[in-house]
């Protein structure tokens, strides 16, 4: 009989415990490059808007792709689901908080997706002159993802609350073969999510372009607390970018890492980058715009699973067009507008010419980096305590 021993604890940080060092050299703002490559994906700053029916909308991909970034419109919402899906849209927003997951239930559940509907916003999106993105479930992947390329998107993200490339189905279950699946989608294929270095490792050699990461941190997401999984950002970030960098040694093709979830101010967008990531995808700070599809509400995607909703919808508010939360001017405080200058601002403050150098940056753990000498912030409710 083997000798017992006790379980042993990693400890993890969130984008909130730690902080960025300054180095030795500042720049000029006007000279950082704040530009990222994923594939044929040229983007002028390094954020992509969450495929959520609260975020996304063709409307709002076509003003953050216009602006230089990505919105990623989720197949499998209410879009594709619903002709009038800003009728369906404002029904979710009025809903009684006491019959929300009921009622978001029936709408996921009381209209398939329609092929035509998918053709349709990919067209909306283009139409536009901004690229189309779009995303699906690893179930439906192979079905979304050929309807997708013929009507000329421009990328696929393959994204669920957790992705391996060894899953164990029933006898008879369809599982997508990931690596196959990439070769024969004429566009690139994305995939999330993850944050292990040794699945990140695993889900690049498949041939993916992209590896999004990160679980549970997401501000409408409760997999953590329904499920108990997930791993703080900094870490998952850090963990991630090390199979990134193990990959391009072994390989010398770079997959970049997106960081997705628990990012709410531009603050958190900077963090992410230092640890390693390559871009972000935010919700919540885009569910604040004028514009937003949710109505001034955020929820997320596993909300109306049929047998275990989790997320919640929550109220952010509406706090300014998608211009100003993306490019400004900001007027307010608390980091939520402005986010490419904030970023630009940041990389030039500790020495980072552009996203690449932004990952040597020196990063300290940081218990007190949210209360130390803020008491009259914390009091008055004021920048970073704003509410």
């Amino acid at each position: 009989m083997g000798t017992a021993s006790a379980k042993q604890f990693t400890r993890a940080y969130g984008l909130d415990e730690i902080a960025l060092v300054p180095s030795s050299i500042t720049i000029d703002p006007d000279l950082v490059d704040t530009s990222i490559r994923i594939a044929n994906l040229e983007l002028k700053f390094p954020i992509f808007a969450s495929a959520m029916d609260s975020v996304v909308s063709p409307k709002t991909a076509g003003i953050i792709g216009n602006h230089g970034g990505i919105g990623v419109l989720n197949l499998e919402g209410v879009q594709t689901r619903y002709e009038n899906a800003d009728e369906v849209l404002q029904k979710i927003a009025g809903v009684d908080r006491s019959e929300y997951v009921q009622f978001m239930q029936s709408i996921y559940q009381g209209q398939s997706v329609k092929d035509s509907l998918i053709i349709k916003r990919i067209q909306e999106i283009k139409s536009q002159g901004a690229p189309a993105v779009v995303s699906s479930t690893p179930q439906n992947a192979e079905r979304l993802g050929k309807i997708a390329a013929e009507a000329g998107a421009d990328a696929f993200l393959v994204q669920s609350t957790v992705t391996s490339t060894q899953f164990r189905g029933k006898p008879g279950q369809a599982i997508l073969d990931l690596a196959a699946f990439c070769k024969w989608m004429p566009i690139p294929v994305m995939v999330g999510n993850s944050t292990t270095t040794s699945v990140t490792l695993d889900l690049m050699r498949t041939g993916v372009a992209a590896v999004f990461v990160g679980i549970g941190p997401g501000a409408a997401c409760t997999t953590r607390g329904v499920l108990g999984v997930g791993v703080p950002m900094a870490t998952t970030v850090v963990e991630t970018a090390l199979a990134r960098d193990k990959y391009f040694e072994e390989s010398g093709r770079y997959v970049p890492i997106i960081a997705d979830g628990g990012i709410v101010q531009s603050g958190d967008i900077c963090k992410a980058i230092a640890c390693g990531a390559d871009g972000v995808m935010i919700g919540s700070p885009f569910a604040k715009a004028a514009e937003a599809p949710g109505r001034g509400f955020h929820w997320g995607m596993a909300t109306p699973n049929a047998l275990l909703p989790r997320g919640a919808r929550i109220e952010v508010g509406t706090i300014g067009t998608l211009d100003t939360i993306l490019m400004g001017p900001s007027n307010t405080d608390d980091g939520s507008q402005n986010l490419v200058g904030a970023i630009r601002t940041c990389l030039a403050t500790v020495g980072a010419a552009n996203i690449r150098e932004m990952h040597n940056i020196d990063i300290i753990i940081a218990p007190s980096l949210l209360t130390e000498g803020k008491i009259y912030q914390r009091a008055q409710q004021l920048g970073m305590y704003k509410k």
